[in-house]
């Protein structure tokens, strides 16, 4: 599944076409968005975006690790990590999407 991915320049020109702010106005618009989701996400905040998603900072515990090339057990540091959890919103907005999409796929019976 090669599909789009979607850069900041793109949702700055939806907002641009959506909203009638001037091109500069909706790239510092997405920029600032972004800038205070990172922010948050950096203090340690959970992130919760309305029928979308969920980012939060997990700490995760030193635990013992292999090295699967040989084998050799290494110590794996104390760390933190980010989650997203995406809303069950998103979840049915994709499974939708998806029987959809191999619905559209499937070839018709021919006729015997």
């Amino acid at each position: 599944m090669a599909g789009k991915t979607v850069t900041r320049a793109d949702l700055a020109e939806s907002v641009f076409r959506k909203v009638g702010l001037s091109r500069t106005e909706s790239a510092e618009l997405v920029e600032t968005v972004i800038d205070e989701i990172c922010n948050a996400i950096v203090r340690g905040e959970s992130v919760k975006l309305s029928s979308f998603a969920t980012f939060q900072v997990r700490s995760k515990n030193e635990r013992i690790g292999r090295n699967p090339k040989t084998g050799e057990e290494v110590p794996i540091s104390p760390r933190r990590v980010m989650t997203f959890k995406a809303s069950n919103v998103l979840k049915q907005r994709i499974l939708r999407a998806h029987i959809a999409r191999k619905a559209k796929q499937k070839p018709a019976n021919p006729a015997a």
